[in-house]
């Protein structure tokens, strides 16, 4: 029996885990949940799964939560020493990781730290503070494993006795696929008039708003070239993004010998969830079978760099290395929030961006209060790009 703890159980990664874990009662036990604000939702998993903590972002929803579910045996706590506790506890043997943004990085490092079985759906601990992170997973013999479905289908695509990406293993590269977004074929000139809502509606993938507008600028395939080096221990020259619109192949590695393994799916977060949370063996995950035949035709392109600056942005920070791409990072966030409220215009997002990497001298990253404070530098560089466009 494991117990799970699940940072971002109402997200859109938090309610597929708890759908695969719902499925095989017999082999997991919910130890925690955690949510920032969606109290009521957060109640209604805490009824379904009957954690014995769960854990708010603020006093005030901690109060709100504490009174929906006044009659189950779960304790109510809220801010991030309690999350840390969650994700660290000795009754806790795995760790969702999913938690969106730089708030995950606490949690997902104190997972780390205490030795955990840590499943990484959030991209941030390793964009962050990647060299860090990797350390603290190696030097505490915690066990990693990606979730987002283009790293996990990398894992799975690597021979099975490398976790990372050694010269002996005969990788020449690694081939993340992206379906393009919503934006993919759409005119370049109009996508200053794009709306928050349309570019939330991804073609293949249900994601919460932030996610799917990283999807949009493929900001976020950016991130996850940031990650696959630090998850493989593969510079940047050896990762490459190739557009998939169909979804179908989540991403591939060639080998020096011309092989090429990829590993195929429907556009289902529960396969890589299910696959992680079992790990060396397989459980159902509730996610129909790939019928092939019914596959018209598989596309696979280079991206335009000027259709998606973030993706290039990505690329430099991670060649620039040190606290660039938290800089990135933050700069983002910060980005895509004023997006969302219509703040600044969709061709705005990589402005702000460039502006904030341009604005913070980037150096070595030795400790997370090093990052942390980039970090802020950098949020607060964006803040002002966003009012000289606002």
């Amino acid at each position: 029996m494991q117990r799970i703890t699940i940072l971002g159980a109402t997200g859109s990664i938090g309610a597929s885990t708890l759908d695969v874990l719902a499925r095989h009662p017999e082999q997991y036990q919910v130890y925690a949940l955690s949510a920032h604000t969606r109290v009521e939702e957060l109640a209604a998993a805490c009824r379904s799964c009957r954690p014995a903590r769960a854990v708010v972002g603020t006093a005030d929803a901690a109060a709100r939560l504490a009174l929906l579910i006044a009659d189950l045996p779960t304790s109510v706590e809220y801010g991030e020493q309690a999350l840390c506790d969650i994700a660290s506890n000795a009754d806790t043997d795995t760790v969702m990781a999913a938690i969106v943004g730089a708030a995950g990085l606490a949690p997902t490092l104190a997972a780390a730290r205490a030795g955990k079985k840590v499943l990484l759906a959030n991209k941030e601990a390793l964009v962050m503070s990647g060299q860090l992170f990797m350390d603290a997973v190696r030097e505490h013999n915690a066990t990693l494993l990606p979730i987002d479905s283009e790293h996990n289908a990398i894992f799975q695509s690597l021979p099975a006795a490398f976790g990372r990406v050694p010269a002996a293993a005969g990788v020449a590269k690694i081939l993340l696929t992206a379906s393009g977004g919503p934006f993919l074929n759409r005119a370049v000139e109009t996508l200053g008039d794009v709306t928050p809502d349309e570019a939330c509606k991804h073609p293949n993938w249900v994601m919460g708003r932030k996610i799917s507008v990283d999807s949009a600028t493929m900001m976020n395939k950016g991130l996850e070239v940031i990650e696959a080096h630090w998850l493989f221990g593969a510079p940047a020259d050896q990762i490459e993004v190739v557009i998939h619109p169909q979804s179908v192949i989540h991403s591939m590695v060639s080998y020096v010998d011309g092989s090429v393994l990829a590993q195929l799916g429907n556009p289902d977060m529960r396969t890589p969830i299910a696959h992680a949370l079992a790990y060396p063996d397989r459980i159902a995950s509730g996610v129909a079978q790939l019928d092939l035949t019914q596959m018209a035709a598989l596309q696979f392109f280079p991206p335009d760099f000027t259709r998606f600056p973030c993706l290039a942005l990505a690329f430099d920070a991670l060649r620039a290395g040190g606290t660039a791409p938290a800089l990135l990072n933050a700069a983002n966030e910060v980005a895509v929030d004023a997006f969302l409220e219509r703040r600044i215009g969709f061709r705005d997002i990589d402005r702000v961006i460039r502006h904030a990497l341009d604005a913070v001298e980037h150096g070595p990253a030795p400790s997370i209060e090093a990052v942390l404070a980039q970090d802020a530098r950098a949020r607060e560089a964006a803040a002002h790009a966003v009012a000289s466009l606002h």
